[in-house]
């Protein structure tokens, strides 16, 4: 016999929220020390290749922090 009372709609839907804030606040910890040596790697990019990349600073931050971030929830 199957128990259905385990999962209810109330249980399903909060299971599908946004994210909560810990999320938001673990993302924002790992933007901020991925800004730095992502800053770097720009710097040293740009001076190798003698023109600026297409991918600032900021935007190689927040993509680590996407990767990173969830990855972190999953495990």
């Amino acid at each position: 016999m199957s128990d259905f009372t385990a999962q209810t709609t109330e249980t399903m839907i909060r299971s599908r929220k946004a994210p909560r804030t810990e999320f938001y606040v673990y993302f924002a910890l790992i933007f901020a020390a991925t800004l730095p040596l992502a800053c770097l790697t720009w710097g040293l990019s740009a001076a190798r290749q003698m023109s600026l990349p297409s991918k600032g600073p900021i935007a190689r931050a927040w993509g680590q922090a996407r990767i990173i971030t969830p990855a972190i929830f999953s495990a």
